[in-house]
């Protein structure tokens, strides 16, 4: 597998583990309801991508790429 795949699998994965750990502290309309695009899917969306970026920024200062 390629380490983008492996840092994307992470990010993804820890993403939205942590967004469904906060989910219940989050306000109603920031609650994703299932099968609709709502303000829940968009904060969701956007944990997964800080994830991204920081796991690829630890991934560089560890193997120094």
């Amino acid at each position: 597998m390629s380490r983008n795949f492996i840092e994307s699998l992470v990010a993804v994965l820890g993403g939205n583990l942590a967004y469904f750990l906060l989910m219940p502290q989050l306000p109603p309309e920031a609650r994703h309801a299932p099968h609709s695009i709502d303000l829940g899917l968009l904060l969701d969306f956007g944990i997964c991508i800080l994830a991204l970026v920081g796991v690829r920024a630890l991934s560089r200062r560890i193997f120094r790429t």
